[in-house]
């Protein structure tokens, strides 16, 4: 079953278990992420993949099919061996949560065949009201001991759910254990805002509010529910993108200086951000429901979830007081994005008037970061006349050689390593949910919003100014944005 074949001497024998092995994500991410870091030779010499679930592909060979065929689909210029002798290390073995004995067993199977005490690899991508029951199994099949596990968002569905599942997870697993995953801290891009900021003098003394007039983070997509309507009805937008992803990317563009990067450093300042974000004003916050969304698979006839969130957040200490922090996301909009724009205040000169248009720090987070600079210059010809102009960063262009990681690349490899630089820690976690608890609380009602549009009117005024996604791409010199 297991071989050993070219990969990384430092890294000692695992197994890696993944839950939900046969579902989406797994197909789209996590088995191209195992191919593209064995491709790379960053896996362990010697490893084995478990796929687990409720539902069995009928055999081993039927699971190695279904992976191949998601490898086919998910990577381009697929090498056939790689993807062959990655197959080869991989099982499937039912399980759930009151009947883990055959998974177990398999596992120090693979684990006695490997010799020594092979580390494992628990990654959990399933719903979560069916995490608490996982966990627990793991804990009484002895699957914990020498164990990461990696938990897929969302972490619980609200405050208290989460105070439950986290009471469940340490019941089992020591905090240093646990690598709660979200795939966008992953993201090359949002590191690189971090570099960008902490490494330029460029930028780092004007990334506070004297320089700042507001930020926006902003995370359409043009897809709508894509078979994931079950999963929508149990979480919608809000627990599904902002108290993750959103305020994931909040927390690097607000972080204050960590003193070096290192996990606890790392950890230490987001979680100060995190603790001085303040919790959600429900008037600040619109909710949309895209028109077709009713009429999903799986969606209820009367259904008031959100598929959309704008909202308003603030963060009281001395680096951002007074700068709102304007978050939005939604399915079936006009286009797909992850962008997040610093907009500036004024200059302080009136040479050129006081109403001229702000300069914006943009940074498209994308696999290869695209980094622009809006600002105004002079045009040219004879008269002193404004005009709009754009400095670019293209590393990719500017790196060519340097191959970017994908998110769950990244992410499962810090895992191997036990780096948790780039996971939530359960005190952040917390604090998020208390944060997002009060529009839980006091829920606003989803305002309809045509597909193939950016939500709805009253979010279209959330920000004074407006979204820099969706407004005219020629900017007035003249226009006051903020």
């Amino acid at each position: 079953m297991t071989t050993t074949g070219s990969g990384d001497p430092d890294l000692p024998a695992h197994v890696f278990v993944l839950f939900g092995a046969r579902g989406d994500l797994a197909a789209r991410k996590l088995f191209p992420g195992l191919y593209r870091l064995a491709a790379a030779g960053r896996l362990p010499e010697d490893y084995a993949v478990v796929g687990s679930g409720r539902h069995s592909p009928g055999s081993d060979d039927d699971f190695r099919d279904e992976v191949l065929d998601g490898l086919r689909e998910s990577v381009d210029d697929l090498d056939e061996q790689v993807a062959r002798d990655l197959l080869d290390r991989t099982c499937f073995v039912t399980s759930d949560a009151d009947d883990g004995a055959d998974l177990a067993s398999r596992v120090r199977e693979l684990e006695e065949s490997m010799g020594g005490e092979p580390r494992r690899l628990v990654y959990l991508s399933v719903p979560p009201d069916a995490m608490p029951g996982m966990v627990g199994m793991l804990g009484r099949e002895g699957l914990a001991e020498r164990a990461r596990l990696v938990i897929e968002k969302p972490f619980g569905l609200d405050l208290e759910s989460f105070g439950e599942l986290d009471r469940d997870v340490r019941e089992v697993f020591e905090e240093d254990q646990v690598f709660r995953i979200d795939h966008f801290l992953g993201k090359e891009a949002v590191q690189n805002l971090l570099a960008l900021r902490f490494a330029n003098a460029l930028f780092e003394p004007a990334w506070d509010r004297r320089s700042i007039a507001s930020v926006q983070v902003d995370v359409p997509e043009t897809l709508a529910m894509e078979g994931r309507g079950s999963f929508y009805e149990t979480t919608g937008a809000l627990r599904d993108m902002v108290s993750t992803h959103l305020f994931q990317i909040l927390g690097a563009v607000a972080l204050e200086d960590p003193g070096e990067w290192s996990a606890d450093a790392v950890r230490r300042a987001r979680a100060e951000v995190f603790e001085a974000v303040r919790p959600l004003d429900p008037s600040r916050v619109v909710l949309g429901q895209y028109d077709g969304y009713r009429d999903e698979d799986d969606v209820d006839d009367d259904s008031t979830v959100e598929t959309f969130v704008a909202l308003e957040a603030r963060v009281d200490n001395d680096r951002w007081r007074d700068v709102p922090f304007f978050l939005r996301t939604g399915k079936a909009m006009a286009e797909t994005r992850r962008t997040v724009t610093l907009r500036f205040r004024g200059p302080d000169s009136t040479v050129f008037g006081s109403d001229l248009a702000r300069d914006e720090l943009v940074l498209e987070l994308t696999d290869e970061a695209q980094v622009h600079v809006e600002l105004l210059g002079k045009r040219p010809g004879p008269e002193m006349e404004l005009a709009p102009a754009t400095m670019r960063l293209d590393l990719g262009e500017e790196l060519p050689h340097d191959e970017p990681l994908e998110a769950y690349e990244r992410l499962l490899l810090d895992v191997l390593h036990g780096d948790h630089t780039l996971f939530a820690h359960s005190d952040e976690t917390r604090r998020l949910w208390e944060v997002c608890q009060p529009v839980l609380d006091d829920r606003p009602e989803p305002q309809p919003y045509d597909q193939g549009s950016w939500g709805p009117d009253a979010a279209l005024a959330l920000p004074d100014g407006g979204w820099r996604l969706g407004r005219d791409s020629e900017r007035d010199p003249g226009r006051d944005a903020d």
